[in-house]
């Protein structure tokens, strides 16, 4: 068994946890750059925890611009275990609702502008993300969001767009009747491909805003009313993390996904061929095979 520690990645709200003790705003310095923000750690019910506001306080960071790989590189190097995306999401579904909660299994990823992965030139690595949201975590999500009374929907594909613009109605009905997407957003990719690079465990919980522009009832995006339900959800997710600390328990077993051994034979690059830079910016994220 080893420890738990729980990163969260989230907006405001997801990051002013009620019962946080020994609470402290602490810099992580990545070879991949600055992080979005300043991590907040503390412990939550016994349970080490880490909160990283994804697009800085302020939100100074478009979704294109938010600094994916140091990120996750810098929850890795706090000794972060399982990783929980909490972001807002548009739906494609009636009966996901707004204010309701996803938890993903699937994702397509529709972005184009961002630096997708920690490997390249110099170190080859390929992973496999066929399943690329780790069972257990997820699971115990969706538990955390039934004890914190949320209506939460077990399992959905999520749709990664590049943004910032919302869909054209156009986009909405393609993905919704052609491509069988439920949920859209502009976050979770490459999120959660480089989680799996730096073999953390990795659930992503959506939480629905809006019908995107599919929907005849309810006409395009609205900011305003956005901005509304994202207020409600926010007290949502804090009672859902609140109880996943609890159900997570500090004591941690493998993950049975394999999600903690990711890159067992994922790296093809001879080591004589490796770049000795790239190399030593893998320290945190692929340490444990190189």
């Amino acid at each position: 068994m080893t420890e738990t520690k729980i990163g969260v990645i989230g907006g405001s709200g997801l990051y002013e946890m009620p019962g946080l003790q020994n609470a402290e705003w602490i810099t992580v310095d990545s070879p991949w750059g600055a992080p979005s923000d300043q991590l907040l750690t503390g412990v939550l019910d016994g349970v080490p925890m880490a909160f990283l506001p994804r697009h800085g306080r302020g939100h100074v960071h478009s979704p294109s611009t938010v600094p994916y790989r140091a990120n996750i590189d810098a929850l890795k190097r706090l000794g972060v275990t399982d990783v929980i995306s909490v972001s807002a999401c548009g739906s494609f579904r009636e009966e996901m609702a707004p204010g309701d909660f996803v938890v993903v299994d699937q994702f397509i990823d529709r972005t184009f502008a961002r630096e997708k992965s920690f490997f390249g030139t110099g170190c080859v690595a390929h992973v496999s993300v066929a399943h690329p949201v780790c069972s257990r975590l997820a699971a115990a999500c969706a538990a955390a969001a039934d004890t914190a009374g949320i209506r939460v929907h077990r399992g959905g594909t999520y749709l990664a767009m590049e943004g910032p613009q919302f869909s054209t109605r156009a986009e909405s009905v393609m993905y919704r009747d052609v491509w069988r997407a439920d949920v859209i957003g502009m976050t979770n990719m490459p999120e959660a491909k480089l989680a799996r690079e730096a073999e953390l465990c990795y659930a992503s919980v959506a939480m629905i805003t809006d019908y995107d522009s599919w929907h005849v009832g309810h006409g395009t995006v609205d900011l305003a009313e956005i901005i509304r339900i994202l207020t409600g959800n926010a007290r949502k997710g804090q009672e859902m993390v609140a109880s996943l600390a609890t159900a997570l328990g500090s004591g941690r077993a493998p993950c049975p996904d394999g999600c903690d051994h990711a890159l067992e034979g994922a790296i093809l690059t001879a080591p004589d061929k490796r770049d000795p830079a790239l190399i030593a910016r893998l320290d945190a994220v692929a340490g444990r095979v190189l």
